[in-house]
């Protein structure tokens, strides 16, 4: 009777067991999934685009990471840093499910004005050119210009203005019809390896990623892009100021970004702004800035 007693309670128990198993499956399911916003926004980024993010051990910092915290102060919510591919940020944004914003020295095109909205522009910057010290070059006023680089291999990181800008002029521009080659590169931080290994001739760079890189590598140079004009005094730097992408249902979002950035590029009596100086900290220049 025991042994009869027992085997009719054995399955009882283990059904028991089975379903408090799937419970906590379903449970641990529901945690994690519920857990994918943890926080109230998530920015996307590219974190290799130093002085504005960057990894500093396994954290990202840079200006983006400060202009991010202190709108997450400002509005008084949480706001997560996500590091991705530079050329998904826009689209992901626009998708709002995982990107609510994205901060990667994004530059306002008519194209991705379609798609997001952007806040007000808090830094202008040049292209530059990353080449070796062993092209001869004879720069033109110090500077470097588009048909200069005919027939050569270009790398630039793929989605970045310089890569776009890259591509109109081989499609469309003073490049077309020379044989220049243009080779996507995940990152701009495999300019060396690139230009060491013969990948390509030259990286096309926003000027503060390009003075990182040629400041640790001393095989390479670098110089400002600019157009031809009529005369060198004519000539035209290739300029691009960035922005905070923001998905277009987020009004509120896109305020706190406009109005916390209004404030940091107000000029000191020095005519030097707060995003000025944080470039300044994080490009590792921070005693010069009141010698």
């Amino acid at each position: 009777m025991v042994k009869k007693k027992y085997h009719k309670k054995f399955p009882m128990a283990e059904t028991v067991v089975v379903l408090l198993i799937i419970a906590m499956i379903c449970a641990s399911g529901w945690f994690f999934a519920s857990n994918i916003r943890m926080s109230d926004y998530i920015v996307e980024t590219n974190a290799f685009f130093a002085p504005f993010e960057f990894y500093d051990g396994r954290e990202i910092v840079g200006v983006d990471v400060e202009i991010i915290n202190r709108v997450a102060e400002r509005m008084n919510k949480t706001i997560s840093l996500k590091n991705v591919e530079f050329d998904v940020i826009i689209d992901n944004v626009e998708a709002g499910k995982i990107a609510d914003a994205g901060a990667a020295g994004l530059t306002i095109t008519p194209a991705r004005l379609k798609k997001v909205d952007f806040s007000i522009p808090y830094y202008t910057s040049t292209q530059y050119v990353i080449y070796s010290k062993n092209w001869q070059v004879e720069l033109r006023n110090g500077h470097i210009t588009w048909d200069m680089l005919a027939g050569k291999k270009l790398g630039s990181q793929m989605g970045s203005t310089g890569y776009l800008f890259s591509s109109d002029e081989i499609t469309d521009g003073v490049l077309k019809d020379t044989k220049t080659e243009l080779k996507g590169l995940d990152s701009h931080q495999l300019a060396s390896d690139a230009i060491e290994s013969h990948m390509v001739d030259v990286v096309i760079a926003d000027e503060l990623a390009a003075e990182f890189i040629v400041g640790k590598n001393p095989n390479l140079a670098s110089a400002p892009l600019y157009y031809e004009g009529e005369s060198i005094e004519e000539d035209e730097a290739v300029e691009e100021s960035y922005a905070i992408a923001v998905n277009k249902n987020h009004p509120e979002l896109l305020e706190a970004f406009n109005e916390v950035l209004a404030e940091m590029i107000e000029k000191d009596p020095k005519g030097i702004s707060q995003i000025d100086r944080l470039v300044i900290k994080y490009m590792g220049l921070a005693e010069e800035i009141d010698e």
